[in-house]
């Protein structure tokens, strides 16, 4: 497939809240309503106050969209959380806990859910959390009185720095630490958290500005008659910060490095069914593709992705390469409006300049396989893919 660097021209496949404003508006479902809440970024709980907020309809419907979604995941209810696109993550996780004393007596018993919903940017290099526990329930035995418990909520950050440029940095929120009764929690459940990472230096292909790290949510239940209770990851999120520029879409942003990226294409396209048909055979029978030998594979498919390439040189290079492979399969075909189509893409790692011949090479109609190329270009910037990061493609009937 010939790989164009043209901007695809058409909106999102999916909807994500990477292009709106951030603002201090979160949402609450409660008693079947609906509560809109603007919550202090900093100080206790307790102490936490704001006047009513002015908000917009389409942020209330872009975070309440994204809850309602992630209410039904299962992968939700793990530290990791439901990963819905490179923009969008959250975290639900009903907890049940006991609360024992040195003696390992039952002092009572506690009910809360732990929310997070998690927004990165294209075009920013921020990232934005939202971190709530609702629906708190308490249980005490005689004599123990569940308003003398305390819920903390503390974020930290780690930086990969094996995986990120040089002299990469994470700057935290000014509060990363909420600790409040159960009462103070059922006022103000919500807090906002904003982590960044500065830009240092100009933009330029050797100072890609590429920031690795973790951001992780620990908690901790505390009674003046029970032993602590404490999980350190109730919440983990892994992101990316950088500046690559124009080959990833805008010239800089923020990504959930766990989301899983694929190219859909179906048969049933008219604009790109040759293109499809290529892929489809390569991945389930390589044995039909060229260059042909006993035991074929080619990556791709749900089993092993694919790794995009940004250097322009080796794309090229790769590029020629494909198409001295067709006209040593099927000669000169100039003038008869096919183009050799190749899979893995010219524009990923696993090219057919790889050298373990794993690849395919096919003559198809030439519009269909420039709208192919229009295809991938169009994944890699609205994913924001940067070199080497991983894809798959998936097709459909």
């Amino acid at each position: 497939m010939q790989h164009l660097t043209k901007d695809a021209g058409s909106p999102r496949a999916f909807t994500h809240a990477a292009y709106r404003p951030w603002t201090n508006v979160f949402l609450a479902i409660a008693c079947g309503a609906l509560a809109l809440l603007l919550v202090a970024g900093t100080g206790d709980v307790a102490r936490a106050s704001a006047p009513a907020p002015v908000i917009s309809s389409q942020n209330a419907l872009q975070e309440g969209d994204l809850r309602t979604e992630c209410a039904s995941r299962a992968e939700a209810k793990t530290p990791k959380g439901w990963i819905k696109n490179r923009f969008e993550m959250c975290v639900h996780r009903p907890t049940y806990l006991k609360l024992k004393d040195t003696r390992q007596r039952l002092r009572g018993e506690l009910w809360f859910d732990v929310w997070i919903l998690g927004f990165s940017y294209d075009g920013s290099r921020r990232v934005d959390y939202t971190s709530s526990i609702e629906n708190i329930r308490t249980k005490a035995v005689s004599g123990e009185n569940p308003a003398n418990w305390k819920i903390e909520q503390s974020f930290t950050h780690t930086i990969n720095t094996q995986g990120s440029d040089i002299n990469p940095q994470i700057k935290q929120p000014s509060s990363t630490l909420q600790n409040g009764t159960v009462a103070e929690w059922n006022a103000k459940p919500f807090w906002q958290l904003t982590y960044t990472s500065p830009d240092t230096g100009k933009l330029e292909a050797s100072n890609n500005q590429v920031v690795r790290g973790e951001i992780n949510l620990g908690m901790k239940v505390t009674s003046p008659t029970a032993l602590p209770w404490e999980d350190r990851t109730m919440a983990k999120s892994n992101i990316r910060f950088d500046y690559v520029g124009r080959a990833a879409g805008k010239y800089k942003g923020t990504v959930f490095t766990d989301a899983r990226v694929e190219l859909v294409m179906s048969l049933k396209d008219p604009e790109v069914d040759q293109s499809t048909r290529h892929i489809l055979d390569a991945q389930q029978f390589p044995e039909r593709t060229f260059p042909s030998w006993a035991g074929k594979t080619v990556p791709g498919g749900s089993g092993q992705p694919l790794h995009r390439m940004i250097d322009p040189a080796k794309l090229k290079d790769q590029r020629d390469e494909s198409i001295k492979q067709c006209r040593n399969v099927w000669g000169d075909y100039s003038g008869s409006g096919l183009e050799c189509d190749e899979y893995p893409f010219a524009s990923t790692h696993e090219g057919s300049l790889k050298g373990d011949s794993r690849y395919s090479v096919r003559l198809i109609d030439s519009a269909d396989n420039r709208k192919g190329g229009e295809l991938i270009q169009k994944v890699y910037e609205e994913n924001r893919l940067i070199d080497n990061d991983a894809f798959y493609v998936k097709i459909i009937p």
